[in-house]
Formats: C-alpha cells, sequence, structure tokens
C-alpha cells in the first residue's frame, strides 16, 4: 500500500513539473512573438490606397494585390502541405474552380464576386473534400502524381466544356469606377482574404486539430495508433486548405475581367504555392507571408531587368536554390531552429 501511494505521489511530481514546463515554455513564446507587426503592416496596407489622391499608383497596388492574392493561396496550402505533410501540385484546380463559380455568377446575374467570394471558397472546399477522400488514401510521390493529374483532368475538362467558354474562356464585366480607382475594391478584398488567411492557419495551427495534423506529418501511423483519425484529419485539412485559395481565384477572376483555363489552370500557380512555404518555411505562420513577398519581388526585379524570356526564371530559380543550400527549412524555419529568428518574424 505504501508502494502504491509513493508511487501516485511520484507521478503527480512529474506530471506537475511536466506542466509547469509548459506553462513556462507558452509565457516565453507569448514574450517573443511579434503579432504587433503583421498587425501594423495590415494597417499601413489598408492605408495605401490613400495614396491614389497625390498621383496614380495603380503599379504599386497591382504588386500588393498580387502578393496578397499568393499570400492567400501559400498559406491555405501550407494547412496541408506545410501541418499535415502532403505536398500537392494540383491546387491551382481550387484556384480555377473558385474564379469560374464566381465569375460565372456575375456573367450571368451580375452579383460582384467581392460577395460570392466566401460561397466560392465552400464549392472549392467541397471539392477538395471529395477529392481528398480518393486522393489521400496514398502518400509521397503517389499523393503528388494524383494531385498532377487532378490538374490535367480539370484543364481538359474546361477546355472542352462549352458552357463555361471552353479554351477560350469568358470575358467579365468590369466595374463602373474610373482607372484611378478600379483596382481598390480588388485590394481590399484580397488583402482581406490574405489577412483572414494569415490568421486562420495561426488558430488552426494551435488547436487540437492542428496538433493532430503536426503529429500525422511526423508519424502517421504512430498517429493513427495513437488514437489520431488521421483520415478525416486529412481530408479536411485538403478541404480547408481548398477554401482560401479559392477565395482568391473567385477575387482574382473578376479582377482580370476575364477567365481563361489557361489563366488559373496551370501548374506553375501551383508550383509557386509551394515554393513560397518552402523558401519561407513550411509548417510556419510567416514563411508562406515571407516566400510569396519574395518570390514576387525577385519576378518582378528579373523581368524588370533581364526581360519577359526563361532568363529572368533562371535568375530567379538560382536565387532560391542558393536560399535553400543556406536555409534548408526555409528562412523562418532555419533561423527558428538557430535561435536567430528576428523577433518582427516570429508570428507562431
Amino acid at each position: 500500500m505504501m508502494a502504491v501511494t509513493l508511487q501516485d505521489s511520484s507521478a503527480s511530481a512529474v506530471i506537475e513539473a511536466r506542466r509547469a514546463h509548459n506553462e513556462k515554455l507558452s509565457r516565453k513564446a507569448d514574450q517573443t512573438r511579434a503579432t504587433w507587426f503583421p498587425l501594423t503592416l495590415l494597417v499601413l496596407l489598408a492605408a495605401l490606397p490613400l495614396l491614389q489622391f497625390v498621383g496614380n499608383y495603380n503599379y504599386v497596388l497591382h504588386l500588393v494585390l498580387f502578393t496578397a492574392s499568393y499570400v492567400a493561396m501559400a498559406s491555405g496550402w501550407n494547412i496541408l502541405g506545410g501541418f499535415a505533410g502532403y505536398v500537392s501540385l494540383g491546387h491551382a484546380v481550387f484556384f480555377g474552380v473558385g474564379g469560374y463559380f464566381s465569375g460565372m455568377i456575375l456573367a450571368r446575374y451580375g452579383i460582384s464576386t467581392l460577395v460570392t467570394a466566401p460561397l466560392a471558397g465552400l464549392v472549392a472546399a467541397a471539392l477538395g473534400y471529395a477529392v481528398g477522400m480518393v486522393t489521400l488514401k496514398v502518400r509521397g510521390p503517389s499523393f503528388i502524381i494524383s494531385s498532377i493529374a487532378l490538374l490535367m483532368i480539370a484543364r481538359i475538362l474546361f477546355d472542352n466544356w462549352h458552357f463555361i467558354g471552353g479554351a477560350n474562356g469568358l470575358t467579365l464585366p468590369p466595374n463602373d469606377l474610373s482607372v484611378q480607382w478600379a483596382k481598390v475594391p480588388y485590394y481590399y478584398a484580397m488583402l482581406a482574404i490574405a489577412a483572414f488567411t494569415v490568421w486562420s492557419a495561426y488558430k488552426i495551427k494551435h488547436s487540437k486539430f492542428g496538433l493532430g495534423l503536426r503529429a500525422l506529418s511526423k508519424d502517421e501511423i504512430k498517429a493513427e495508433s495513437a488514437g489520431i483519425d488521421t483520415r478525416f484529419y486529412k481530408v479536411t485539412a485538403f478541404a480547408l486548405s481548398a477554401f482560401f485559395v479559392g477565395m482568391a481565384g473567385a477575387v482574382w477572376g473578376e479582377y482580370l475581367t476575364y477567365l481563361r483555363p489557361n489563366i488559373f489552370l496551370l501548374i506553375l500557380i501551383s508550383a509557386n504555392m509551394v515554393l513560397m512555404c518552402i523558401l519561407g518555411g513550411k509548417g510556419t505562420i510567416a514563411g508562406p507571408v515571407i516566400g510569396a513577398i519574395l518570390i514576387v519581388a525577385l519576378n518582378e526585379l528579373f523581368v524588370a531587368t533581364m526581360g519577359a524570356s526563361e532568363i529572368n526564371i533562371l535568375g530567379t530559380g538560382l536565387v532560391m536554390a542558393i536560399g535553400l543550400i543556406f536555409f534548408p527549412l526555409g528562412l523562418v524555419g532555419t533561423l527558428a531552429r538557430s535561435g536567430k529568428l528576428p523577433r518582427v518574424l516570429n508570428w507562431d
């Protein structure tokens, strides 16, 4: 009896020590996490269109809008590829589904995609859930190949679907604003989608669901043996990531004022999501944001200096290769692992 009492006391002491240690780590994380920085950045970006009162800054607005679209898509992809560890090269399908769904409603009924974007995201999520039920039965390279096959099938379908314009696409009506202000509604919409996606990714990562996804990423077999419903977790992560990509696609379609399969259903779009997460730091919150900013900036720089040819792609690829040699876990991931991550980049 005495031995049992001592064992219970010892176990309680261990549990209490672990709880105290976890609380200490949590307090330390709260002290080093710079949540003020993304909020400050968001406020500054929200004020950026005011520059239109003193000049024409449409190019600057376009660059920020374009970057925000990739921030949303890369952060959405990160839920599946970063947290769960399933690399998909077919997420451009959900970008296209979101764009075409809201675009068709705009073309037929005149309802702006700014209103229907969440609904487009839900349609993309439903498709993602259905596709995930099939494709997530396989792992590793087999899953990557199946995601590419999904993109190829969707491209053939959209090219031959005459109801949505086929390969020629569909022209959407522009808004009634002047050239100086025409981009502003889509700028704010895409900025809101990007902010909402990053915030959602943060909440997911720090939830019980996010913990399950990270356990699944480390070792799926052990996670399943520990009682985690890995199939549900994987499929749900797939649907969530598709939701955010679909919303970005909806707004992007009206912004361009036309829809074509060769604009939305490109493997390059999916590859950019993956590369942004890898370059910035897969599985982190700030990583996809930093990766999106860097890749868009590099592309613009090399296109401006080298022209719209394969040389600029070579330049971007070379910089990325060198970056990953020195930052194998991505910029944020490597700096965090070495304890050198600046506080302004610690959003986790």
